[in-house]
């Protein structure tokens, strides 16, 4: 959103008004915080002006954007028309996991944004989605169809997508009750000590970075959160590991890990290099020798399981290794094997 259309955020009665119900893991967050979480594209000082504006009702009362959102808290914003029209189709490939009538999970590529936002109209997941499915849940609006839950723009792997409404609300409760199974590969720059622990370290946003979240002991400014980890194969300097987040925080396994000394590899926002090459491995590499190894933060949704809301059976799936991820265990294998 540019300048421009910042200016015209809402009054109640223009626009067109949105009623969202507060879930568990987003109580507890600043009322200017929860609305910015569900609308990224808006910027937190905009939504400050709506609420001074009376745009934001809070169980159909005005409040402060000081206001700690409760679990059950009916909250009314009235937006903006959108500068843009809802997502459209686009034939964007996609590898279907699982699919039935209710539901489906995809195999998400890296360097593909879940859903349109600002500077990502096109080319999402949505915009295949749309393609490829005739009907999508529409719980979450339209520029959100189908919708459950999400991974980084760089992060890879099995993603659930919802198809009708009913099913949908099922599925948030599953995530938000903690009952689906989730497990990512990740390869770290680093070494981790233990053979399998838990991190359990708060999680909230960065003081002074606002893209960036940060570990933390204060629980005004932290939520919870609990990652498992083990270790798959050791290198020198390097981790090849699985990790399965108990809780589903913003950013959570990169930040656990990077709290550890061991960030993901080539996550420019938590490590500082954005890829990672054979040189990194081999410095006297010639030039036209040195090839790309990991060309994004190194970190893959690996399996998901649950159970299916309407067929009450287990069904899981399972994301095959990334190219990139072969080709840099490969490397690691050959020149940094652990003595």
């Amino acid at each position: 959103m540019d300048a421009s259309s910042e200016q015209s955020l809402s009054v109640p009665g223009v626009g067109h008004a949105v009623d969202l119900v507060v879930q568990h893991k987003t109580a507890g967050q600043r009322l200017d915080q929860y609305l910015h979480g569900q609308y990224p594209d808006f910027s937190r000082s905009l939504i400050q002006k709506a609420i001074e504006a009376k745009s934001v009702l809070v169980n159909a009362a005005t409040s402060k954007a000081s206001y700690k959102v409760r679990a059950g808290d009916e909250i009314t914003i009235w937006l903006p028309e959108p500068a843009h029209g809802p997502p459209a189709p686009e034939n964007i490939p996609l590898e279907i996991l699982y699919e039935d009538d209710y539901l489906a999970i995809i195999n998400k590529p890296f360097d593909m944004v879940v859903h349109p936002a600002k500077g990502h109209w096109s080319g999402t997941l949505v915009n295949a989605l749309q393609f490829h499915f005739g009907h999508l849940s529409n719980l979450y609006g339209d520029y959100r169809p189908g919708i459950v839950h999400r991974l980084d723009r760089d992060t890879s792997g099995v993603i659930l997508v919802a198809k009708e409404e009913a099913t949908h609300r099922d599925l948030g409760l599953q995530f938000e009750t903690r009952k689906v199974f989730k497990e990512y590969v990740a390869i770290t720059a680093g070494v981790l000590d233990r053979d399998s622990d838990y991190i359990e370290r708060r999680i909230g946003h960065h003081p002074r970075d606002r893209i960036k979240m940060t570990v933390t002991d204060d629980e005004d400014q932290g939520k919870e959160a609990s990652s498992f980890y083990e270790v798959i194969e050791r290198f020198r300097g390097y981790t090849f590991c699985r990790v399965q987040p108990k809780t589903g925080r913003t950013h959570q396994i990169r930040v656990h890990l990077a709290s550890v000394g061991c960030p993901v590899l080539a996550d420019k926002i938590y490590s500082g290099r954005a890829s990672f090459r054979l040189s990194d491995l081999v410095p006297q590499t010639p030039p036209e020798q040195d090839k790309m190894l990991m060309p994004r933060q190194a970190l893959h949704a690996h399996r998901l399981r649950l159970v299916h809301p309407r067929l009450k059976q287990v069904i899981a799936a399972e994301a095959p290794l990334p190219l990139e991820f072969e080709i840099t265990l490969a490397a690691l294998r050959k020149h940094r094997v652990a003595h």
